[in-house]
């Protein structure tokens, strides 16, 4: 098949999992810049439909955004996207590194054959631009830090690690037959605004206002994590919509700065004012003990450059909290 190719800028944008925590952003960043956008979500019962409705609530007056609610494995649902559609942004998945120990089949059904269906269905529309969200969970224990990109010999330790693997791979075999650009974003623990209650910093930072014990598995002191601002991410996101200068990428999106856990719940209680406990316990299953983006890459490709401390991001996320302090605390399904 001939290749698909577009010379200008996207005009019309689907984001997958568009009322979640990175894709409502990213709905909001696409929209201020002139864009016309298409969410799709199926609203996953993992916490409350209520908080993810929340945050669309920037978009949902919006004259160009349209939201469809709908499963990215369900070929209806994408047959009834808009007709102009041309470009991507995959972010729908179930997440989690430990829920997929316990439900491996769900996992690979829903973020492997779910990106194969979506995939199928841009290459059969001809969409020439496909960004799919990725993970640093993919480099599994590597001990060669900084991450890069052209590390080979990948060993993920999770299901859910595993699924974005193959996510990749895919892409690279669609790239490689239809001419669709495929770009994999590997994200690097992002935090701010409307993160998943799940999500650690979320969870501690409500544990320690609720004066509860906040669980630590293994050494805080040992482990040590690339927390990386949403801002900072969404702008290599959409940066990534526009890029033409190669038809593959695999590119790091993180903040090139890790510190250990403990450095981290300092810095909480710092931006929330309260005094944390922790509850040592042993390490888990699929739990990786430290992750650290090199981002020459994606400076390169994308002008990516993080530009946010970790003390000025969780500052931010405190101030966000304060607000939504009532939504956030909301129980997460446990299955």
């Amino acid at each position: 098949m001939p290749k698909a190719s577009s010379t200008s800028a996207p005009r019309h944008v689907l984001v997958t999992g568009g009322a979640g925590f990175i894709g409502s952003h990213v709905v909001d960043a696409l929209l201020g810049q002139g864009r016309a956008v298409t969410a799709i979500d199926n609203f996953d019962p993992f916490y409350d439909a209520g908080v993810k409705r929340q945050n669309l609530a920037s978009a949902a007056g919006h004259p160009g955004f349209r939201l469809i609610e709908g499963d990215v494995r369900d070929a209806a649902a994408l047959a009834a996207l808009p007709d102009d559609i041309d470009a991507v942004v995959h972010l729908a998945a179930l997440a989690g590194v430990r829920p997929s120990i316990a439900r491996p089949v769900e996992y690979v059904d829903v973020n492997v054959r779910g990106t194969q269906v979506l995939l199928e269905w841009a290459r059969v529309r001809r969409i020439p631009q496909f960004v799919f969200a990725s993970s640093s969970s993919v480099y599994g224990v590597d001990p060669d830090v900084p991450w890069r990109e052209s590390d080979v010999g990948l060993r993920p330790i999770s299901p859910y690690a595993a699924t974005k693997v193959s996510g990749e791979l895919l892409g690279h075999s669609y790239s490689h037959l239809s001419g669709l650009r495929f770009i994999a974003l590997r994200f690097f623990t992002v935090y701010g605004p409307r993160q998943r209650p799940d999500l650690a910093i979320h969870r501690f930072a409500t544990l320690m206002r609720r004066g509860e014990p906040i669980p630590v598995y293994g050494d805080p002191a040992a482990t040590r994590r690339d927390y990386t601002y949403i801002d900072d991410v969404v702008s290599g996101v959409v940066a990534s919509v526009d890029y033409r200068a190669s038809d593959y990428e695999v590119i790091n999106l993180g903040n090139a700065s890790p510190v250990s856990l403990r450095e981290l719940l300092d810095a909480l209680e710092s931006a929330l004012h309260v005094e944390g406990r922790i509850e040592p316990l042993p390490p888990q299953p699929g739990d990786v003990p430290q992750t650290w983006a090199d981002v020459s890459k994606a400076g390169r490709l994308l002008g990516y450059s993080p530009s946010t401390p970790l003390a000025v991001g969780l500052e931010r996320f405190a101030r966000w909290l304060d607000t939504h302090e009532e939504a956030s605390s909301g129980a997460i399904r446990q299955r």
